[in-house]
C-alpha cells in the first residue's frame, strides 16, 4: 500500500513539474539558435562545418563562445579566433555544452528574490558543479566528461522554473526553509507541489534534451532511485554538488549535509586518493571557474 501511494504521489508531483513548464514560455523555450546546434551534434551525419556554418549565423552566441573557449577553463596553449577552430580542437559535444551555457546563463539573471536567495549566486553553483562534475568524470574514466559539464550545469535549473512559475510560492518555501531549518525540497513539496528535481526534469524534457540529462535533474539528491543503468550521470552530479560546495562555497540551500559521498564513491569506483585528487585539481582552479562565470 505505502509503495503504491509513494508512486501515486510521484505521478502527481511530475504533473505539476510538467504543467508548470508548459505555463512559462519566457524559460521553458530555448533560443532556436540553440535548439538546431542540439538537433545537429545529436545528428551523427553532421559535420564540424556544419556547426561552425550555424553557430556564426548568430553574432553575439558566436563571440560568447570564443570567449569561453579562451577562457582558463579550457587552458588552450594560444587564442582560438574562429569556430572551427574551437570545435577541431574541443570536438563537436564540447562545443555544444558551451552553447547550452551561454544560453542557459540568461535565464539566470532573475536577480534577488529575498536575502537567502539570489539567481546570480544559483549560476556560479551551476558553473561550479559542471566543472566538478567534469573532473569527477575524468578521474573515474566514464568516457562522459563533456556530458557530466552540461548535467552539473542544469542539475537545479527546476528552481529557476519555481521561481518564475510561482514567486509567492516559492519565497515561501525559501524562507520556511531558512527559519525552521527544514529540508528544501519538503518545503517545496508543500508550497509548491514539487521539488526542484521534478521542476528540472519536466524542463529537461519540455527542451528536448537526451533522457541522460533528465535523469540527472530528477535524482541528483538520491541517484539511487534511478534505473541502474542510467545512474553513473545521478551520482557524478549528486558527488559534484557536495564537492564544489565543501571546496569552494556558495548556494547550498537544497544541501542539508555535504558528507553523503561515500555511496558515490563506491558506485563510480573512486578512492579517498581520487576524491584527494579531484579536491587539489578544485583548489587550484579557483581562477579557471571563475572565468568560466564570467566568460557565459
Amino acid at each position: 500500500m505505502d509503495q503504491a501511494i509513494e508512486c501515486q504521489s510521484a505521478v502527481t508531483e511530475s504533473s505539476v513539474a510538467a504543467k508548470a513548464v508548459k505555463d512559462i514560455s519566457q524559460i521553458a523555450t530555448l533560443p532556436e539558435v540553440t535548439l538546431k546546434i542540439i538537433d545537429l551534434v545529436e545528428d551523427e551525419n553532421s559535420s564540424a562545418r556544419d556547426l561552425h556554418h550555424l553557430i556564426v549565423t548568430d553574432p553575439a552566441l558566436c563571440s560568447r563562445v570564443l570567449k569561453v573557449v579562451n577562457s582558463a577553463f579550457y587552458g588552450l596553449p594560444r587564442q582560438i579566433a574562429s569556430i572551427n577552430r574551437a570545435v577541431s580542437l574541443l570536438g563537436q559535444n564540447a562545443v555544444k555544452n558551451i552553447v547550452m551555457a551561454a544560453s542557459l546563463a540568461k535565464l539566470f539573471r532573475g536577480g534577488r528574490l529575498s536575502p537567502h536567495f539570489d539567481a546570480h549566486d544559483l549560476w556560479s553553483h551551476a558553473v561550479a558543479t559542471g566543472g566538478m562534475a567534469r573532473m569527477i568524470s575524468e578521474e573515474c574514466r566514464r568516457g562522459i566528461s563533456d556530458e557530466a559539464f552540461l548535467a552539473g550545469l542544469i542539475h537545479d535549473v527546476g528552481i529557476l522554473v519555481e521561481f518564475q512559475h510561482d514567486q509567492v510560492r516559492f519565497a515561501a518555501a525559501v524562507e520556511e526553509c531558512h527559519a525552521t531549518g527544514r529540508d528544501f525540497r519538503e518545503c517545496e513539496r508543500e508550497m509548491l507541489g514539487a521539488t526542484h528535481e521534478d521542476f528540472g526534469a519536466a524542463l529537461c524534457e519540455a527542451w528536448k534534451f537526451p533522457k541522460s540529462l533528465a535523469w540527472a535533474a530528477r535524482h541528483h539528491h538520491e541517484p539511487g532511485n534511478a534505473p541502474p543503468a542510467n545512474r553513473d550521470l545521478p551520482w557524478i552530479v549528486h558527488l559534484a554538488d557536495r564537492m564544489s560546495v565543501k571546496i569552494w562555497g556558495g548556494f547550498r540551500m537544497d544541501l542539508t549535509s555535504l558528507d553523503s559521498v561515500q555511496e558515490a564513491q563506491e558506485w563510480l569506483g573512486i578512492d579517498d586518493a581520487g576524491i584527494e585528487r579531484i579536491c587539489e585539481r578544485a583548489r587550484t582552479g579557483v581562477q579557471e571557474r571563475d572565468e568560466l562565470i564570467s566568460a557565459v
